[in-house]
């Protein structure tokens, strides 16, 4: 980050000599503590998740098994205060599993609608890849429209709704890939990997005897505070060098030969809101083109598509695990092909 970046202009949010409620870095420094206490090396994935929360987007955490992504998200929800609901997704899941239904009921025989489990703050959309094809579709309107549809009456859904889904990069049996409308609708792809030596032996230290049905902490955020920070997004300005730098890496990745598919006009939506929600956690009113850079990468690696040819390079690694190292490579001859802002 540069030394512009250090310095908040007067008049960011957080900044104001009077009084008042924390500002937007001090509660997301207040939530990453709190988190990194029971999930260790936390801070990033916390940081992206906060960043997809203000910027009313979803989240897919993709990482091998035992890396605590459950309970990561879990935790997470418990310190916003907001409702949490788990959905195991499995191949005979239907959409009503997720949605519900309108069902008879009395003696009146009247038609009641039955709200199913996506009728809350944090959906944990577990394995997602495992559910079949129609139950995927049955999430599109809930995640872009934040309603559901029922037998022609639409149902809005609380606020704030943020779906955070889980994958398992390496199995590949018995799962469905994700259609690419549905992974457009995620902010974020966040890759997560294998904790520190140093962060595993913490882990090992401060799990040992200790029980995980312990009474979580106090919310450090709640829903208005949390709707605060989201009308707090429209004061973050963006300059026209860092529109067109944004717009320049985005429209890159349609011209790469080494791409069937570029990011479409919607990543650039999304791609914005992003920079402006990190900027504003950073208590900035501005976005630098640190912001872009630095969410590149989650942003863009699941709208893309790789060439098979440029997948079999991968140095003998198929399947996703091939495709981060070839997509990281890809993504990051992109950025640095685009001119960054002075």
């Amino acid at each position: 980050m540069t030394d512009e970046a250090s310095a908040a202009p007067t008049g960011a949010p957080g900044t104001a000599a009077t009084a008042g409620p924390p500002g937007p870095a001090e509660l997301l420094r207040r939530l990453t503590a709190s988190i990194g206490t029971e999930v260790i090396g936390s801070a990033s994935v916390v940081r992206a998740l906060t960043i997809a929360l203000v910027a009313e987007g979803h989240v897919l955490l993709e990482g091998v098994p035992g890396l605590a992504k459950t309970y990561l998200v879990r935790t997470f929800s418990r310190r916003l205060g907001l409702e949490f609901r788990r959905i195991q997704f499995t191949p005979d899941m239907l959409p009503t599993d997720i949605l519900g239904a309108t069902i008879l009921r009395g003696a009146g025989q009247t038609f009641e609608f039955r709200p199913g489990p996506i009728f809350a703050n944090v959906i944990l959309a577990d394995e997602i890849n495992r559910a079949p094809p129609k139950v995927q579709s049955a999430l599109l309107e809930a995640m872009q429209e934040r309603q559901v549809t029922i037998e022609g009456v639409s149902h809005p859904l609380p606020r704030p709704f943020v779906v955070i889904a889980t994958q398992n990069p390496i199995e590949q049996e018995g799962t469905y890939p994700l259609p690419e409308a549905e992974l457009d609708r995620f902010l974020f792809r966040w890759v997560m990997r294998y904790p520190s030596a140093a962060d595993e032996v913490t882990i090992l230290k401060t799990r040992d005897g200790r029980r995980e049905d312990e009474a979580p902490a106090l919310p450090t955020l709640d829903a208005a505070e949390i709707e605060r920070l989201v009308g707090l997004l429209a004061g973050v300005h963006v300059h026209d060098d860092v529109y067109r730098y944004l717009t320049g890496v985005v429209r890159r990745t349609r011209e790469n030969r080494h791409l069937i598919l570029g990011a479409s006009p919607r990543a650039s939506v999304h791609f914005l809101k992003a920079v402006k929600a990190a900027a504003l956690l950073e208590d900035r009113d501005y976005v630098l083109p640190d912001d872009v850079r630095e969410l590149a990468f989650p942003v863009l690696n699941h709208r893309v598509i790789l060439r098979p040819e440029v997948l079999s390079q991968a140095s003998g690694v198929s399947g996703t695990v091939g495709a981060f190292s070839q997509l990281e490579r890809i993504l990051r001859e992109d950025l640095d092909a685009v001119e960054v802002p002075r």
